[in-house]
């Protein structure tokens, strides 16, 4: 059997994608509902990770612990494997994770006040963030056409022109997007006409599905990689959120020295005993894993889009470029969002993410998660069938 076969039970887990149901969908009983809604995978994780982490904890001391150059050749040796791009260990920075990177250059490189640029519908936190921390967030919102997204460069460049940082979503959640490389030189010349400083995040790049290709954005940016700072991690890859590690490539020394500084005094800079063993594991074994992975995957949407095809045919999906996150327009349904939510918690007993959550233009969206078993998979989307058939 399959890694990718086996339904593990994470009910009583600390599990948020299970154990706070009640919580996040105000429901009083969650236990005959099955979630499908946050980016975490019913998959464990890669052996060569379990095996490595077994191996630390037959030392028992877990003192302070600190990165090490092993750790920075495995990235970049995934990075040179993986996507053809060279990274200067020396560039690299860690952090707790992606959102923690964010807020932090956003704090250091923006004052209160100053715009945040967003193209939506996309992750929450890359407006609730800015505006938690007394930024304004200016909307960018992307072109639809029959579920493929484009970006409004007319309506992106005069966003530019007010702002003085963008966040990208490379690849794109929830759209599933990979960006074509025109897209992003016209981001790189908008940027450079502007002055525009670029968070690419890119903790999706290693979910990208065949025949699609993952290109950063610093591989592109020439004499602007400057600008930008590149959010990477194995944890959405690898389904490590709970291990909290992330990485940022940034080539500006004196960028680097300000995020250095700004994590020494909030003391932010240490990562926990057991994301270097982690992430060097995965980095230096995980190719196998993650290739069957992708596989998996692909087929899992496929799935879906047939049974809700035939089942739900005014449902309308395109089949996601990456991530495991499909994006499905239920507009055609003729029903708001609350009563489609309710639907699914009450008739289907199942749970996805409302599209109204990403933005209003995601409004009449739902995203399904399909990183989980194929048997579990099945249920959901009878589930899905019964509640809006």
């Amino acid at each position: 059997m399959s890694l990718f076969d086996e339904v593990h039970e994470r009910r009583k887990t600390r599990s948020v994608k299970w154990d706070l149901m009640e919580m996040i969908y105000e429901v009083e009983d969650a236990s005959d509902i099955l979630p499908l809604w946050v980016a975490d995978m019913d998959f464990p994780a890669p052996p060569p990770v379990t095996e490595a982490l077994k191996q630390r904890l037959e030392h028992p001391i877990l003192g302070y612990t600190y990165v090490d150059e092993d750790c920075k050749k495995a990235i970049a040796g995934w990075q040179q494997r993986r996507n053809d791009w060279t990274i200067d260990e020396q560039e690299i920075i860690f952090q707790s994770g992606v959102i923690p990177a964010i807020a932090a250059i956003l704090q250091i490189f923006t004052n209160p006040g100053d715009s945040v640029v967003v193209t939506t519908p996309v992750y929450p936190p890359f407006f609730s963030i800015p505006q938690n921390q007394g930024r304004k967030v200016l909307y960018s919102e992307l072109i639809e056409n029959a579920g493929e997204y484009t970006i409004d460069f007319s309506d992106l460049e005069d966003k530019f022109s007010k702002a003085s940082i963008f966040i990208f979503c490379h690849p794109h959640n929830p759209g599933g997007k990979v960006w074509k490389e025109e897209e992003m030189k016209e981001i790189l010349r908008l940027a450079e006409k502007h002055d525009i400083l670029i968070i690419s995040d890119e903790i999706h790049s290693d979910l990208v599905l065949k025949p699609h290709k993952h290109v950063p954005l610093a591989k592109l940016a020439g004499r602007q990689t400057h600008r930008i700072f590149t959010c990477i991690a194995p944890t959405k890859t690898f389904n490590l959120a709970g291990i909290q590690a992330s990485m940022l490539v940034v080539t500006d020394p004196k960028k680097r020295l300000r995020l250095e500084n700004h994590a020494a005094a909030h003391g932010t800079g240490m990562m926990n005993a057991f994301a270097p063993v982690a992430l060097k594991a995965v980095y230096e074994e995980g190719d196998a894993w993650l290739d069957e992975l992708l596989e998996v995957l692909s087929a899992n949407m496929d799935y879906v889009t047939e049974k809700l095809a035939k089942a739900l045919p005014a449902i309308k999906i395109h089949k996601p470029e990456a991530t495991y996150l499909m994006w499905l327009d239920c507009r055609g349904l003729g029903i708001e969002e609350a009563e489609i939510m309710d639907k699914l918690l009450q008739d289907g007993k199942v749970a996805l993410e409302p599209g109204s959550k990403y933005g209003e233009s995601g409004r009449g969206f739902l995203r399904l998660n399909v990183a989980c078993p194929r048997p579990m998979l099945e249920d959901g989307v009878e589930r899905i069938i019964k509640a809006l058939g």
